[in-house]
């Protein structure tokens, strides 16, 4: 099986130099067999998506965890950083299928394939929303202090994140009714955009790359852009302590941001020329589908680690790590060594971990 393109997957092979053709209803389509960018995808991208399923799986869970033990949830910043792990854990649920999937083919049912492919865009989709929400919240409160404080409530949160919801709800809908299972003579059983005809097809896959450059990227990164831009210049023009150390965690999080999604989005931005002018043998290169598996796992690699940003680069969630590990040192200690009890209850685990 091949790699797993959620945009499209009409060009699923199993390593077969010939053409084969499937029908959009009555429409007859040429399927491409990319042998070699196949069986490179077959390999490595399910590698890369248990990878990225297992530190998204245990970051994300870790933050979960301190949020709820250590943390007021009802608060904007914690509600912003609840919000985008709740994200990423959605879109990094539905990973080990589509890994299974490069190498299988689709096991688990119609059902299944329609809840995967929406609930991995919901994930995707709102991720990159908190991400810019976070960025002008963060605007708001440096930049617009006096003002921020007045309206930072909670109902604001709220409203945002409903918003956020919503959009990335109803930008999933196409793939909900898109998306479904068919057999295949050659391939087996697929979780393909199928039951409907060829121009159909075609003009949601259009849809979907232009939403995702614009709504999903470029929209973004300006927000992202210039809002940081003036955050930094707020930084300079006070007297902050350690105003170039927050500088630098800005431009990290900028860095990250535009090195991730800029590649894949360039990649979308030419599959989607293709698809306009109908060119079939540029999307049948090969060379195409190599660099989308490279710039797409980066992408979604920063899915993945994006809370990071958010939680362990500030001292409180350090402190907050520093201290559950901390009583779990201090708790093996005691029990292999109870006279040590007395002696490592008298420092606290900020004191152990400065």
């Amino acid at each position: 099986m091949a790699d797993v393109d959620l945009d499209s997957l009409a060009n699923v092979t199993a390593g077969v130099s010939a053409v084969s053709t499937y029908n959009y209803d009555e429409d007859e389509v040429l399927l491409c067999t990319k042998t070699e960018s196949n069986n490179f995808g077959e390999v490595v991208v399910p590698i890369f998506f248990y990878v990225i399923f297992t530190i998204s799986l245990l970051g994300n869970g870790l933050i979960l965890f301190l949020l709820l033990k250590f943390e007021n949830i009802k608060t904007v910043t914690n509600l912003f950083i609840l919000n985008l792990v709740i994200s990423d854990l959605l879109f990094t649920v539905s990973l080990p299928f589509w890994g299974y999937y490069q190498t299988h083919g689709w096991i688990f049912g119609e059902g299944l394939c329609k809840v995967a492919s929406s609930t991995f865009y919901i994930g995707f989709y709102s991720s990159i929303l908190f991400l810019t929400m976070m960025t002008v919240d963060r605007y708001m409160a440096v930049v617009h202090a006096i003002s921020a404080a007045r309206t930072r409530k909670l109902t604001y949160v709220y409203l945002a994140s409903a918003i956020i919801w919503a959009v990335s709800f109803l930008s999933t809908i196409p793939k909900l009714f898109l998306y479904g299972t068919r057999n295949d003579a050659l391939y087996g059983i697929l979780c393909v955009e199928t039951g409907y005809n060829k121009e159909t097809i075609q003009w949601w896959k259009k849809f979907g790359y232009g939403q995702q450059l614009l709504i999903f990227f470029l929209i973004p990164l300006v927000i992202i852009l210039y809002c940081y831009t003036l955050i930094v210049v707020k930084l300079y023009s006070t007297k902050m302590n350690n105003k170039d150390k927050a500088v630098k965690l800005i431009l990290l999080i900028v860095l990250a941001f535009f090195i991730c999604w800029t590649p894949f989005n360039v990649v979308l931005f030419i599959k989607a020329q293709n698809l306009y002018q109908e060119s079939e043998g540029d999307d049948c290169s090969n060379t195409i589908d190599y660099v989308y598996f490279l710039c797409r796992n980066i992408a979604y690699f920063h899915c993945c680690v994006n809370p990071f940003f958010y939680t362990f680069v500030g001292t409180k969630f350090r402190h907050h790590l520093a201290s559950l590990f901390g009583d779990w040192i201090r708790h093996g200690l005691r029990y292999r060594h109870p006279s040590l009890s007395s002696r490592t209850s008298e420092y606290s685990p900020q004191t152990i971990y400065e």
